[in-house]
């Protein structure tokens, strides 16, 4: 929680919730919103913590006399000392205008038109200022669906109508290179203060502008460990199912911001509580529904992901959403087994069975679905290990991903524990050690001896009969 707010920030008077019709458009006759601006010498904001690409970007646009802010997550998190990874700046000047000045600059985007300035890696996002779309503004630069979706919003205006646009308080925040103070139009500070996500205007207008705002309000309450104010909250069950407006590649990299913040748990569980773990992963919703104690096995997984993302460790998407499909996986294997086909084709076909049915919802690209198969797919593998087999198997370039996978299970309770163990201790033997495990594998089948060929007769006689 923040220390040493200054007193003026909590004095009352009219904020920009009060001053919001109850679509979330400005009241008429009203100022838009009520600024309070934080100095240097009253935050706790230094540029030694901002990153050096996001400071060069801010003192090119201001020398080109634009104005340039930093905006939105980088100054929340700044404020609650989390050291910020991404820097977004906002600015009067349009996108060509911004490319102009930046030779490492494209624009991207038709929904928003956005400028990113590449520095080796690391990118950073500048947006224009935008307004709230008038009714007469050309279809060209703002549009929305028959279900109120902003399907085009490139409308330009001020920072003060600019902070309306924005999604909740504590992303209402910019911070003004020419002084180094904190614009506050939305009490953004108090509700980081109260720890609260609040939406800026009517909360159920702004989710069918952009139903994507729910997963944002879960993914804040999670990684911020904040709560969801009751009136952003109470709309979001009823209206979940707008998420299927959403495009499913658009829904993927959603997922992956939900799922790779560090927070991914405690994530999960608030995907449940407002009813948009089905609307994501609606077969996993169903078999947690049918079978609640796998669910032990997809929080194992999500808990490990979180601990690597915390000792700075690579994470794969693919080993994540094997493990959040694997239940289903696991009842379409059981279901082509009882049909009468063998294990491997029934494994296969459970992959590829279940990740068609998943693409209609969040799409997943090749380069991880395959991994994701392959890792499915070792698990009946790492069952055969007479033989050779052990050895060929260690040395596959999945037989890690798919050895951890096997471990979650035995941990989640699946009757795997004696498997794992004994690939466990494979691995953590010698040579000699290895030849005595492979004697006492368990397995029932052992290598099958080979058969002598029956010897082949060249113009071999037909019999009379024939």
């Amino acid at each position: 929680m923040l220390k040493g707010i200054p007193s003026f920030l909590k004095r009352p008077g009219k904020t920009i919730r009060q001053l919001l019709n109850s679509d979330g458009s400005p009241k008429s006759n009203s100022k838009p919103y009520e600024l309070r601006i934080v100095s240097r010498d009253e935050h706790p904001i230094s540029r030694s913590g901002i990153s050096e690409n996001a400071l060069k970007v801010l003192y090119r646009l201001k020398k080109a006399n634009y104005d340039a802010f930093l905006v939105g997550g980088c100054v929340r998190d700044a404020l609650l000392d989390l050291h910020p990874k991404d820097f977004d700046v906002a600015t009067n000047a349009t996108p060509e205008q911004v490319k102009s000045l930046f030779h490492n600059a494209r624009i991207i985007g038709r929904r928003f038109r956005i400028v990113h300035v590449r520095y080796g890696r690391e990118i950073i996002e500048v947006t224009t200022f935008r307004a709230p779309p008038a009714e007469d503004t050309a279809k060209a630069h703002s549009s929305q669906s028959e279900h109120g979706l902003l399907v085009r919003d490139n409308v330009y205006g001020t920072i003060e109508e600019d902070a309306l646009r924005r999604d909740f308080t504590i992303n209402a925040l910019y911070y003004n290179i020419r002084d180094f103070s904190i614009y506050d139009y939305a009490d953004g500070i108090e509700d980081i203060n109260h720890r609260c996500i609040r939406m800026i205007g009517d909360p159920a207008t702004r989710y069918r502008e952009d139903p994507v705002r729910m997963l944002r309000a879960i993914r804040f309450a999670a990684k911020l460990d904040f709560n969801i104010a009751p009136e952003t909250a109470e709309p979001i069950r009823p209206m979940a199912e707008l998420l299927r407006q959403i495009p499913a590649a658009r829904l993927f990299e959603e997922v992956l911001k939900l799922f790779l913040s560090g927070q991914s748990a405690a994530t999960f569980q608030l995907l449940k509580e407002y009813q948009l773990l089905q609307e994501l992963f609606p077969y996993t919703s169903e078999q947690l529904s049918l079978a609640p104690e796998k669910e032990h096995f997809i929080l194992q997984a999500l808990e490990n992901t979180d601990r690597r993302i915390a000792e700075d460790k690579p994470v794969t998407p693919a080993f994540l959403f094997a493990a959040l499909l694997w239940p289903v996986i696991q009842n379409a294997f059981r279901e082509l087994m009882e049909e009468g086909i063998p294990p491997v084709p029934a494994m296969q076909q459970a992959g590829q069975q279940t990740l068609f049915a998943q693409s209609d919802f969040t799409s997943i690209p090749k380069r991880f679905s395959q991994p994701m198969r392959e890792i499915w797919e070792f698990q009946l593998r790492l069952e055969r290990r007479q033989g050779k087999r052990a050895f060929q198997t260690a040395e596959h370039p999945r037989f890690r991903a798919a050895y951890d996978f096997l471990v979650l299970r035995s941990e989640s309770g699946e009757d795997v524990q004696a498997l794992a163990d004994w690939w466990t201790r494979f691995q953590d033997t010698d040579g000699s050690g290895r030849k005595n495990l492979l004697q006492n594998t368990g397995d029932d089948d052992q290598a099958p001896r080979k058969r002598k060929r029956r010897p082949r007769y060249r113009n071999r006689k037909r019999s009379s009969s024939s």
